[in-house]
């Protein structure tokens, strides 16, 4: 007799609320996108953005330039290119109503809904800093400080005069690194003392704060950890959020706040469209991450990094400049399958599976069944197969009309109508696969 293995969803087991997963286009990315026909130029925005068409993502971070005026591609230009005349001098601040594309994209993704938008400087301007460059590290001189959070807020100014609010403002990037393109470094205890100087200033302009976007989630917990040691400094963090690249997903971060896994692609040195091959850079293992992030890391936001770039890239399309076209990866897929249908608002509900080979989560959307996609109200189960053959599944969710999206080498998010109304129902889920299944 063939073994049946069980999912059944615990209604009454609330976990984390979502705030959504997002993506960037930081670097001047947004520069490649533009450069196509117009025609293929939307089909990537619905590839991103549509939650019908694509991934409906609905975070976006934006990245905030540090480099001189005139600066090549790669390389975000700053706000105020050049020193003032001190940090007591009047600023001298500079808009040239593009940001490297990302004006546009932000407006574009406003259309299609998206209300997060994440603000995030890797680097001060180099005169404000002891090693008097954007790159490299070095660390922000204490009497530039108020400067640099005016600065910062100056920046969320100029897009509230494009039509674009902020929500959220981060100040550094990746503080524990030094690498040799823009970035600053920060200790633990220098980041909570600068949020003290920033946290006043955000919020008179309604801005949640968020810190320290650290390179390993190990070192963000020393940065959480300091934040919320100091009464002051935890008054004006929102949200905490940190990258797995030095070290993964493998806990909550110390806070009850919010929490964003905020950047994150895979290690890899081809471009790869693969969904499961082993390389650790295909869609599989972005998927899996995401279930870690999500059930280790209780994190409420997720957030890809490029949307889009060139040659080997790791992001989630790549743009071929030489014939003007694109190819998509299994990893945007991945995302979509999570994307598309947990919307901003959800809340997490705890799930039990009986087959340990099965990676769960669910989810309960906000609002009624007429939301957005017709997600509203919908009960969203995502389980990740990680077996080599088909596992037969009882799968106990609330009562409703239900559509599982298989998402494997061969399907992007192929639609299949489960049988009947009732709570319980039995699928096959493919190897190696991710089966989505929606109760409306």
């Amino acid at each position: 007799m063939e073994n049946v293995s069980h999912v059944r969803v615990d209604h009454h087991g609330v976990m984390q609320r979502i705030d959504g997963f997002g993506f960037s286009q930081a670097f001047r990315r947004n520069e490649l996108v533009r450069a196509l026909p117009v025609a293929k130029q939307r089909e990537i925005l619905d590839l991103w953005l549509s939650p019908e068409k694509g991934a409906g993502l609905s975070i976006l971070r934006l990245g905030i330039g540090s480099s001189p005026a005139g600066s090549p591609y790669d390389l975000m230009t700053s706000i105020q290119p050049e020193d003032p005349g001190g940090p007591s001098a009047p600023p001298r601040y500079v808009w040239d109503g593009d940001d490297g594309g990302q004006v546009w994209l932000a407006k574009e993704a406003r259309r299609y809904g998206v209300s997060r938008f994440y603000a995030d400087a890797w680097s001060a301007p180099g005169y404000m800093k002891d090693n008097g460059s954007d790159s490299d590290g070095g660390k922000l001189l204490p009497e530039w400080r108020q400067a640099y959070a005016n600065y910062l807020v100056q920046y969320t100014k100029f897009y509230a005069r494009e039509g674009i609010r902020i929500t959220d403002l981060g100040f550094t990037n990746e503080p524990d690194l030094t690498v040799s393109y823009a970035s600053m470094r920060f200790t633990p205890a220098e980041a909570a003392e600068f949020v003290k100087v920033l946290g006043p200033v955000a919020a008179r302009t309604g801005l949640k704060v968020v810190c320290c976007d650290a390179a390993g989630w190990a070192r963000q917990r020393e940065y959480t950890a300091a934040v919320e040691a100091d009464p002051v400094a935890r008054r004006w963090v929102a949200t905490h959020a940190g990258h797995p690249y030095v070290s993964p997903v493998d806990g909550p971060l110390p806070t009850d706040r919010p929490v964003w896994m905020s950047e994150w692609s895979p290690d890899g040195t081809t471009w790869n469209e693969a969904w499961d091959d082993g390389s650790g850079y295909d869609g599989f293992a972005v998927a899996r991450q995401i279930h870690d992030s999500l059930t280790l890391g209780g994190v409420s936001g997720y957030v890809f990094w490029f949307g889009a770039s060139r040659g080997t890239t790791r992001g989630l399309i790549q743009i071929d400049e030489a014939t003007a076209t694109y190819r998509v990866s299994k990893r945007l897929w991945a995302l979509a399958a999570y994307s598309r249908f947990v919307r901003p608002g959800a809340v997490r509900l705890s799930v039990a599976a009986t087959d340990p080979a099965l990676k769960v989560t669910a989810f309960r959307n906000a609002g009624s069944t007429g939301g957005t996609g017709g997600t509203g109200g919908s009960e969203v189960v995502e389980i990740l197969n990680t077996s080599t053959v088909p596992v037969t599944t009882e799968i106990t969710t609330r009562p409703g009309r239900a559509t599982a999206y298989l998402t494997d080498g061969e399907h992007s998010l192929a639609a299949t109508p489960l049988a009947g109304l009732r709570p319980s129902r039995s699928l096959t889920l493919a190897p190696r696969s991710l089966t989505t299944v929606v109760v409306r």
